[in-house]
């Protein structure tokens, strides 16, 4: 495993992708509404990344595969859902993720919308979600593990009486979109991909939990990216980008004024 500790340069050089990034959801928001396709939002979106913003949209072409510069996962979508003609509807629940590149750095986050008036349980599971990633967020510090962080994310989930999703999971980032380590949303100590790793300064990933409304089995459809929940039941996704600082942490793409 290479984990990369980043430079005080390299930490100001996210912290403006980051900012960026959020940029783009906080100008999506009034757009999200019924009667809207993903697909326009994925074209509002790529068109204010690169005509307005001048970055770079970091999902589009990945890997030589992804077709479109974001992410949009509706209802039992758990992640990657590709943005299409099909139309947002009242009641629905979406997650949009956003991943820009400015001067070779990344900022990745997402958030979830309700569309129109959601059901008691879209709304529980939304705003569990959210406190997760909080509770994951708030464990980070310098001699934490990411273990921890895990640990931390599933005790809340399931005592909301929600699942955590386990194939899919935080990353490393920073001039790579995707780098060491991976940062689960659970605790199992028999996970090799879950090593107990002690949290250093500079050190920067993504917590973005995935928690489902029913069981936390997932499967990917046969575009090769669009993953949804096994038993079709909701799924909800926020997602930050975080620096280990001196002290504890620092959000990277939190919005001006918006608090954790």
């Amino acid at each position: 495993m290479n984990i990369l500790i980043k430079t005080p340069n390299e930490i100001e050089k996210m912290r403006v992708a980051g900012r960026l990034a959020a940029e783009v959801l906080d100008m999506i928001t009034e757009h999200v509404k019924p009667g809207i396709s993903t697909d326009e939002l994925n074209t509002l979106c790529h068109n204010y990344i690169v005509d307005v913003q001048g970055t770079i949209p970091a999902p589009l072409n990945y890997r030589n595969s992804y077709p479109k510069s974001i992410c949009t996962s509706v209802n039992h979508v758990v992640c990657h859902g590709i943005p299409n003609d099909k139309r947002l509807k009242p009641g629905d629940i979406i997650n949009i993720d956003v991943t820009v590149i400015k001067d070779e750095y990344h900022g990745d986050t997402s958030r979830m919308f309700f569309v129109g008036e959601p059901s008691i349980l879209a709304r529980r599971l939304v705003e569990t979600t959210l406190e997760a990633m909080r509770v994951g967020i708030q464990t980070v510090k310098p001699g934490a593990t990411l273990a921890d962080i895990g640990r931390n994310i599933q005790r809340f989930a399931e005592a909301n009486r929600f699942s955590v999703v386990r194939e899919y999971c935080g990353h490393g980032i920073g001039r790579t979109f995707h780098e060491d380590p991976q940062v689960l949303h659970y605790h199992d100590p028999k996970d090799t991909r879950h090593p107990s790793v002690v949290l250093k300064p500079g050190m920067t990933f993504t917590i973005e939990p995935m928690i489902n409304a029913g069981a936390r089995f997932t499967r990917c459809l046969p575009d090769g990216w669009t993953v949804v929940t096994k038993d079709h039941s909701l799924s909800a996704q926020w997602e930050h980008t975080i620096a280990v600082t001196e002290n504890g942490f620092e959000i990277m793409t939190l919005s001006p004024g918006a608090v954790i």
